[in-house]
């Protein structure tokens, strides 16, 4: 659409303020029904005197003037210059019968825009729209210009205050061309000083070669345009920083290299921590691997060998070994070693007596004190015993021994060597500690039959009773009270909401930590005759009898799990606040034995889950209506293998002449059984599942062999629409399924759509228009099924590479309801008209609602009222006579 149309159709939509300088009535009310016989809706007014003309722009704001060129009491040209004076921005157009040719090009070069000769009013419109267009593209464009000034200042300062440095450099030379201030404070340099270095002077030398070529490979000698790396830059005074730095390419009009922009962000903060996250987290490694070591082994001197591989394997440090300590003698014996150097241990023992040399050292003094001991510089003093001698020797430099105790003594010690100087820090040590004290527990329990007591019916993270023994002592009740009703008790399972993401992001540890206060706090809200236990992961059980009925457990949990949730815990340096849910079995109306009430309370607290609420009830249909889930996935797992789907199809009918277009496969199940079982029985299912994908690629397929018959029999079918699920757009190999399900059938994808609805559309637009325009490119058309229900963004609806729109049969069902859903219907054709799509309206089921959609420019149509789905062997009389069917009566 052309400018003046377009103008034009604003024109005929707003009303347009006309001022008109004519001292003939009759010429202008001419003018006037000139407009308006045009289309424009017009307001305007008459003057014939200058202070008439004076009042009118000050007073009625004209958008337009048009004005005679010779008067009796007002000049034109006076007017003109009058109006370039007061109103610069208003068009001004002459309308004359007396006005020659030299006159006219005066005018013009004055300010006028146009004249019109009365004689040819016709046009007359057009000279108005296009000076109303002229009239607003003049103020877009300053309105642009002023935007650019904007944009360039904000550039100014973004580049002057950026917190990150930036510079620009020459892409032949390397030279830097421009660089800000924060690039100046980060290096060191002065603006002159790095005017006349290059980009490569500031890098460290064991990094410069790997830098040329990210640019002369990754972005000179190909189309990339831009790369991201991390690298070791010098400051003037010589000393390190890592930064972050990624590098653009600036191209000329012709693709010639101009130069480089680099963003530089200092990251040595962040490296430095990410070093020392990456050795807490092998320390964490060791832990969780020693803490395994310790459930499974019974034997201690296996246990200390173990330990020890752990620490050098998974700890990456060099050395590990565990002595004996004897608290008579004083010395402590090697009995467990790992790493290099250990060969050299079984030769040495190490002593915890003061006035010795060798008792200075790290063991001695951290079996003298009790605690941990390090040392993050060996070479400061060599002479403190052999130990220290053959460590230096292997190249170690820092150490650290760590005290195990068992029943309030120290039996052994733990030594650690590492490679280079300051490795052992607080938070390190922290970690240590923990990792000697688990192995002192478990010398103080090995071997004793106590200890694999309490792990069988224990929790080893809260020492709470574990399943096994709460299942037990959920018997013991259920005995007790069986035959009396008045010992009745309820079971309530709770779990903590999010409990993994701490785990994941603070550490195993800490969620121990916080199960272990978890259940000090569970403790202090039962009574004696509760039962308390630790089922696993985050889940803890209570049975009581405290209260009776709904309401009053309901009011008994409430207090439970406000005591909860309302105080802090405080967990690996944070405060946490958590939020735990609840599932209750009453007894014996929801279970008479163990295992049905904690089965029901944990379906309770599932469903709790399910719903978002604090607690649940459990009530009977939780697990029937899981079983009568998990017998109809086995179902349709069997109709998968033995191909029980069928495709019906439904045409879509172009309005215009009743001609089938299209047909739209739909899926049905065919069961052995229950016969055609609708799609909204078990479609969620499969999406539920990801069997969609199966069930997807075979309706694919199915589609092209149906089309595929009906050809072979001499038919002339139309084009078959099949509906994607999102769980198929969702993979990444999408295309490549769609390419091989049609391939298979003998590749007809000209004759194949696919139907995607919009919210799906809508879940990663970026992505689904790369996938969507390769399936166009194979031949296939993309239609937008439910239209209006999935909140699209006109931006993206304009990027999408679809071909159709299809309106959802909501709008379609209620447009004979009043003007505002039919206003709804004629706006998306008229949005689809703009984006050159055809236009589907589905669930049409009256001849009402066709002749409407027809009526409003609708495409194309499908529903009831022209066919139902059929199985494919009912549709050969559909294509009978080249598919010239009437089916829209």
């Amino acid at each position: 659409m052309n400018g003046i149309a377009q103008a034009g159709r604003q024109a005929m939509q707003a009303e347009t303020r006309i001022l008109l300088i004519e001292d003939q009535a009759t010429d202008a009310e001419i003018e006037v029904w000139e407009l308006k016989r045009a289309g424009m809706r017009v307001a305007y007014r008459c003057v014939d005197t200058e202070d008439a003309f004076r009042g009118a722009l000050a007073e009625f704001r004209p958008q337009v003037i048009l004005s005679d060129f010779s008067m009796p009491h007002f000049d034109g040209m006076w007017a003109l210059s009058l109006a370039r004076e007061l109103a610069p921005e208003v068009p001004f157009i002459f309308v004359s019968g007396t006005m020659g040719e030299e006159y006219a090009v005066r005018a013009l070069k004055n300010g006028a825009v146009d004249y019109v000769l009365k004689g040819n009013l016709a046009r007359l419109p057009a000279a108005v729209e296009r000076a109303l267009q002229e009239r607003d593209e003049r103020a877009a464009r300053r309105e642009a210009e002023s935007a650019l000034r904007e944009a360039n200042e904000r550039h100014r300062a973004t580049f002057e205050h950026a917190p990150v440095g930036i510079m620009h450099a020459d892409a032949d030379s390397g030279r830097i061309l421009l660089a800000n201030p924060r690039l100046v404070a980060l290096l060191g340099y002065s603006e002159d000083e790095l005017a006349g270095m290059t980009a490569d002077d500031s890098v460290h030398p064991d990094h410069r070669d790997a830098d040329r070529a990210d640019y002369r490979e990754g972005m000179l000698e190909s189309e990339l345009t831009s790369f991201s790396s991390e690298r070791v830059m010098l400051r003037k005074d010589a000393s390190s920083l890592w930064v972050e730095r990624t590098v653009s390419l600036v191209r000329d009009g012709a693709g010639k290299p101009l130069y480089f922009i680099h963003m530089i962000q200092d990251i040595t903060k962040r490296k430095h921590q990410q070093r020392k996250i990456a050795r807490l987290s092998r320390i964490h490694a060791v832990l969780s691997g020693i803490n395994s070591a310790i459930v499974r082994i019974r034997d201690r001197d296996v246990l200390f060998h173990e330990a020890c591989r752990i620490a050098v394997e998974q700890g990456e440090y060099g050395l590990a070994w565990i002595g004996l300590f004897d608290p008579q003698t004083l010395d402590v014996t090697p009995v467990a070693w790992a790493g290099i150097g250990s060969d050299d241990l079984k030769q040495v023992n190490a002593t915890a007596r003061a006035d010795m040399p060798l008792g200075e050292g790290v063991t001695g003094r951290a079996i003298r004190e009790r605690k941990p001991v390090y040392e993050n510089d060996l070479s400061l003093e060599p002479q403190k015993g052999r130990l220290r001698v053959e460590a230096l020797r292997h190249g170690y430099g820092s150490v650290i021994a760590l005290p195990l105790i068992v029943e309030n003594a120290v039996a052994a010690v733990l030594g650690l060597y590492a490679k280079g100087a300051g490795v052992f820090t607080d938070q390190e040590l922290k970690l240590l500690s923990e990792l000697a004290g688990n192995i002192s527990f478990a010398l103080e329990h090995i071997g004793k039959a106590q200890k694999i007591e309490y792990l069988a019916y224990n929790s080893e993270q809260t020492g709470l009773p574990n399943r096994t023994l709460f299942r037990d002592r959920l018997q013991q009740r259920i005995a007790n009270a069986q035959g009396d009703r008045r010992k009745s008790f309820s079971v309530m399972m709770l779990d903590i909401e999010r409990f993994r993401h701490i785990n994941d992001s603070l550490g195993r540890p800490a969620g121990d930590d916080l199960l272990r206060q978890l259940a000090e706090r569970f403790k202090g809200s039962i009574e004696e005759t509760d039962a308390l236990a630790h089922l696993g992961g985050d889940y803890f059980a209570i049975a009581t009898r405290r209260a009776e009925g709904g309401e009053g457990v309901a009011q008994l949990l409430e207090q439970i799990l406000t005591g909860i949730s309302e105080q802090a815990f405080p967990v690996g340096g944070e405060d946490l606040r958590i939020s735990p849910r609840a599932g209750i079995a009453l007894y014996p109306a929801d279970g008479a034995e163990a295992d049905g009430l904690l089965k029901n309370a944990e379906a309770a607290l599932k469903e709790a889950k399910r719903m978002g609420h604090r607690y649940q009830f459990y009530a009977p249909q939780m697990n029937a209506r899981v079983a009568e889930q998990l017998k109809l996935e086995n179902e349709l797992r069997r109709a998968i293998l033995e191909e029980q789907f069928v495709l019906h199809y439904q045409p879509r009918v172009e309005l215009a002449g009743g001609r089938v277009c299209g047909l739209e496969a739909l899926i049905r199940w065919a069961h052995p059984e229950r016969g055609l079982v609708p799609p909204g029985e078990f479609i969620p299912l499969l999406e539920t599942t990801g069997m969609i994908l199966d069930v997807g690629r075979w309706a694919l397929k199915r589609a092209t062999l149906d089309h595929a018959a009906w050809r072979a029999a001499g038919l002339k079918p139309p084009r078959i629409a099949v509906n994607v699920s999102v769980i198929q757009l969702r993979r990444e190999q999408f295309v490549e399924d769609v390419r091989a399900a049609v391939s298979e059938a003998g590749d007809i994808r000209e004759y194949l759509d696919i139907e995607i609805t919009e919210s799906m559309l809508m879940e990663d637009v970026d992505g689904n228009i790369g996938k969507l325009a390769a399936v166009q490119a194979m031949g296939m058309q993309i239609a937008m099924d439910d239209f209006g229900t999935g909140y699209s963004s006109l931006s993206y609806l304009a990027k999408l590479p679809i071909n159709s729109l299809k309106i959802d049969r909501s709008f379609v069902s209620q447009m004979v309801s009043g003007p505002v859903q039919m206003a709804i219907i004629s706006t998306v054709i008229s949005l689809a008209r703009a984006l050159n799509l055809k236009v589907v309206a589905e669930g049409v089921e009256t001849k009402e609602q066709a002749n409407l959609l027809r009526l409003l420019g609708c495409d194309e149509a499908q529903g009831y009222l022209f066919c139902k789905p059929l199985p494919p062997e009912e549709y050969k009389r559909l294509f009978v006579d080249s598919n010239s069917e009437q089916l829209l009566q």
